[in-house]
């Protein structure tokens, strides 16, 4: 009896220490995404062959997919190396557009495209069901959006909430005028809802928390 409740009560504890680190983890991710807003980028996607890893296409330029990626290796992450480790060991599980005619993994831009993230998150962190609630989008969380034929759009949720409706958290991304916080979390379709915590076995839900 005892010895069983010893072990609840260590389970219990780790999974409350676990749930704290995603929070503080999360609380991290959303101020690197904050604090690209300080940047003046101009919306550019042309294929740029950069170092590797660390690599990054010019400072003064990018993408939707560059801002998540800047806001992670603000955190020491490297989504480039992470990526092409992982496309490399399983380029079939990884989508192959025909545009792309890919013959094997490009740490160029492999991490670059939403249709690569999506399947990186779901692999390695969280994929979150995608719904019509404002409460089941917390910041930190990554979401994907259809634009229409093969295009599709990334962006980081944070702390500020919507003025037209406080229980809608804003957005951060860059969808052709440079980095910006918007509310734009139901604008379009959503096509994916993801949390990536690096490091964190089994990826756990956040903590319920009254945001």
């Amino acid at each position: 009896q005892v010895a069983w409740q010893s072990r609840n009560a260590g389970q219990a504890w780790q999974s409350s220490r676990s749930e704290r680190a995603n929070v503080d983890y999360s609380e991290k991710l959303v101020y690197a995404a904050v604090d690209r807003l300080r940047h003046r980028v101009t919306y550019n996607g042309a294929y740029i062959p950069i170092s590797y890893p660390n690599g990054d296409v010019p400072s003064n330029i990018g993408v939707c997919t560059d801002t998540v990626i800047r806001s992670y290796r603000r955190l020491g992450v490297d989504l480039q190396r992470l990526v092409h480790e992982d496309i490399s060991r399983a380029f079939y599980s990884y989508p192959n557009l025909p545009k792309w005619g890919l013959q094997g993994p490009d740490p160029n831009i492999d991490h670059r495209r939403v249709h690569n993230l999506k399947v990186f998150f779901a692999r390695h962190g969280q994929r979150l069901p995608v719904t019509g609630n404002p409460y089941d989008y917390r910041p930190g969380d990554l979401v994907t959006w259809y634009l229409g034929g093969d295009q599709e759009h990334i962006g980081i949720v944070v702390n500020q909430r919507s003025a037209a409706d406080p229980r809608r958290f804003m957005i951060v991304h860059n969808i052709g005028e440079g980095e910006k916080l918007e509310d734009v979390l139901f604008k379009m379709p959503i096509s994916g809802h993801y949390r990536y915590f690096p490091g964190r076995a089994n990826q756990p839900q956040l903590a319920a928390v009254q945001y």
